[in-house]
């Protein structure tokens, strides 16, 4: 940020975590067997299950452990540079995404001179740079006075203080800043634990810095800071910022060597050639500026916030500062938040940026494989509702309300089979996919084959929660056979036994794979409602199709069941494009997911999404979270940016996949060309990955397609649902046995 006197940077860390976590009543949770006995036994008259003792104690014992303040992403400080208004005006600054630099001018007074505050982040490394030059990238003296280290002012009062490091007259200083492994109530912090993590934020300028001696206040002298300095005068700045983080033991022993001065230059060119390598993985030219502006914007934060090697970002990813990134621990939501922002990996041809999820995948394996054998008592993986970065002994939110979503095991392994499918890498699927799927597929088979489970010759889905909506109702109502259960399983049952034909695994997976097609055989049918407008899907058997949803649960066999789309039947299209144009959804989870949808179905209106853009938009050219109707969770006087205050909502960062969906589809296994896209508009895009490992490209103008080019990875099959009319003349221009280039 800037400010009249001086630029503030704040750090924030994938990996920097206060990863204390609370687990108690771990023996009381009891199993499923027991609650789900006394759950039934609840009167079926009753408003809500909280209405009974026995049930809203054990809803206030369950949640105990989540009301705890950590886990969450911990803010790793600030740096500030300051100058004396008197001699320098902070004009505004501005960043160039093409290659990752930001710009702060500023004015010089007593002679008018520009001056330029250069600042990059490498790529590889956790190092920050921050130069003083003219206009034509020449030094220049710096402006600033004074520079301060700010560790984050809401650190909890319960952690140890952190260290300063550096002593006046050197031209290094920083802190350090342990983050225990253990609660309060048991940790000593003299002896400390051998899990303790810690970081350390450094900074160094060329030259000796000096103690700061700051001016008195209303002729109060301020103490001097130990982590403010001042800077060197008449000298250019090069100023270099590291942050190092991992187990406390390390940072402590880790040797301060930040790069030498000289190394500036081919550190920007590195940063610059990495920025150029992410843009040319692909691209779009639209004729509208507002799209275009949305893709490359959100990609670019997208690569700022993802890396394969840090820890999966969180519901904030890495931007935190004080409260500002860490509501709701900043931690992982199953139910779509964690998987939205990676469904931009695919078709944008990023796909290596989706590895941070499939590592998050492998980190949650070994809880769900307990909880689903303990608490089940059922072979696989039940994958939890929420979940943190940091080592967890016990499902961190075991609470029947959301815990029950079914939705989620499956949620959680299909972008892994889509990593498959867009990149044909056997691989992959052998060694980081096919072990989590299978573990999916086992629980759902063993959960729906339960007796209690089978009525009317169905293998069903009970009990469960729709997303967001409901929780357990008396009676377990509306606690069965729920819309995104349905498709999601038959989606990862699907997804399964491609796996197995893909690999070649089918006399070892014998059995299940039995299993898998007895189920699929008896499955339950999608629930449904009749409208004055038509049929309609609903999110759960006799639900009302007016609700006000949080999720677009009503279109969910579109996306991300894909069992719905251009594709399908004018019948089954129908039911779905009833459902898009009926679906009431109260806050800012429309404006990725039911866009998206929309898209798929070839109805989204481009123009309405634009206005829905420009009202979720910061002036940081991020998108929040807002209220969008009432008579649902909100009512008349909730404020509509009530969730802003949270911070940068990573899962907005998805919006790209809107428009990559517009512009090319293929998740039928079939090329489908500007499916949601006015062809009177230009368009143009370069190297969209397609499912069957195709990059493709494309153009239309003035009507019509005018030309598209597959670069095949795989050598899969390609089919392309023609964008020509019958009759038209198709010119086709190979370049060796991978690129093939079709024009009309």
């Amino acid at each position: 940020m800037t400010r009249p006197d001086g630029v503030v940077l704040h750090f924030g860390h994938n990996s920097v975590w206060d990863i204390r976590v609370a687990e108690t009543h771990a023996n009381e949770f009891g199993t499923f067997a027991e609650v789900f006995e006394k759950v039934k036994a609840i009167p079926v008259d009753l408003n809500a299950l909280e209405e009974d003792p026995w049930y809203r104690d054990y809803l206030r014992m369950t949640q105990e452990n989540y009301r705890a303040p950590y886990p969450r992403p911990f803010p790793c400080g600030s740096l500030l540079l300051g100058f004396d208004r008197r001699r320098v005006e902070l004009i505004g600054h501005h960043i160039d995404i093409s290659c990752g630099v930001c710009t702060v001018d500023m004015l010089r007074r007593d002679s008018g001179d520009d001056i330029r505050l250069v600042i990059y982040t490498e790529m590889d490394r956790d190092l920050l740079w921050l130069r003083t030059v003219d206009c034509d990238g020449r030094a220049v003296p710096s402006p600033f006075e004074r520079i301060r280290l700010l560790p984050d002012p809401d650190t909890p009062k319960d952690l140890p203080r952190y260290a300063m490091y550096g002593a006046p007259g050197r031209d290094t200083f920083g802190f350090t800043q342990v983050l225990p492994a253990l609660e309060p109530d048991h940790y000593d912090e003299t002896t400390g634990s051998p899990h303790d993590r810690a970081f350390r934020l450094a900074v160094r300028v060329p030259a000796a810095m000096t103690a700061w001696q700051p001016q008195a206040s209303y002729g109060v002298a301020r103490p001097v800071d130990p982590l403010e300095r001042a800077t060197p005068g008449r000298k250019a700045l090069v100023c270099c910022v590291q942050l190092d983080h991992g187990p406390a033991s390390a940072v402590r022993a880790m040797p301060l060597a930040l790069p030498p001065e000289e190394e500036r230059d081919p550190g920007e060119a590195l940063a610059r050639s990495a920025w150029e390598a992410y843009w040319n993985r692909s691209g779009v030219e639209l004729e509208d500026e507002l799209l275009e502006r949305v893709w490359y914007w959100n990609l670019y934060l997208f690569n700022c916030a993802v890396s394969p090697d840090a820890t999966c970002p969180g519901l904030f990813a890495n931007w935190s500062y004080r409260g500002i990134g860490t509501a709701l621990h900043g931690d992982y939501h199953m139910n779509y938040n964690t998987q939205q922002p990676f469904w931009l990996a695919f078709s944008s041809n990023h796909v290596d940026n989706h590895l941070a999820y499939a590592n998050l995948v492998d980190h949650l394996l070994p809880i769900s494989r307990g909880w689903a054998r303990d608490y089940y008592g059922l072979r696989g993986a039940h994958f939890p509702h929420s979940a943190y970065p940091t080592e967890m002994n016990i499902m961190p939110y075991p609470v029947p309300h959301w815990g029950r979503e079914v939705c989620e095991t499956p949620w959680t392994v299909q972008s892994l089979w889509w990593h498959c499918r867009y990149t044909m890498d056997a691989d992959f699927l052998r060694t980081s996919a096919f072990g989590p799927i299978r573990e999916a597929v086992r629980f759902l088979t063993d959960y729906m084959m339960r007796p209690e489970a089978r009525w009317d010759g169905r293998f069903r889905i009970f009990p469960t929660v729709v997303p967001e909506l409901y929780g357990l109702t008396p009676g377990l109502t509306k606690n069965h056979d729920c819309l995104v259960d349905l498709t999601l399983t038959k989606l990862v049952f699907t997804a399964y036994l491609d796996a197995i034909a893909f690999l070649g695994y089918e006399e070892q997976e014998a059995e299940l794979v039995g299993e898998v097609r007895e189920v699929l055989g008896s499955f339950p049918d999608y629930p449904t409602a009749d409208t004055e407008s038509g049929t309609v899907f609903v999110s759960v058997p006799g639900e009302d199709p007016e609700v006000v949803y949080n999720t677009p649960n009503s279109v969910m066999t579109v996306f991300p069941g894909e069992d719905r789309g251009l594709h399908s039947s004018p019948e089954d299209h129908e039911v779905a494009a009833n459902s898009f144009r009926r679906h009431r959804n109260e806050d800012g989870n429309e404006l990725v997911f039911l866009n998206l949808q929309g898209a798929r179905l070839g109805l989204l209106d481009l123009d309405r999404f634009k206005r829905q853009i420009r009202y979720c938009l910061l002036p940081n050219g991020v998108c929040q979270d807002m209220v969008l109707q009432v008579h649902g969770r909100y009512q008349d006087l909730t404020p509509n940016d009530f969730m802003r205050h949270m911070g940068i909502w990573f899962e907005y960062l998805a919006l790209p996949v809107v428009i990559n969906e517009c512009l090319l589809q293929s998740y039928p296994g079939t090329l489908r060309l500007f499916p949601n896209w006015p062809l009177t508009k230009a368009a143009e895009f370069e190297s969209l990955r397609a499912v069957g490992g195709f990059l493709v490209s494309a153009a239309c103008a003035d009507g019509e397609v005018q030309w598209i080019r597959v670069v095949s990875e795989a050598g899969e099959t390609l089919s392309i649902h023609s964008p020509w009319k019958p009759g038209e003349i198709i010119t086709r221009e190979t370049r060796g046995e991978e690129v093939i280039t079709l024009t009309a």
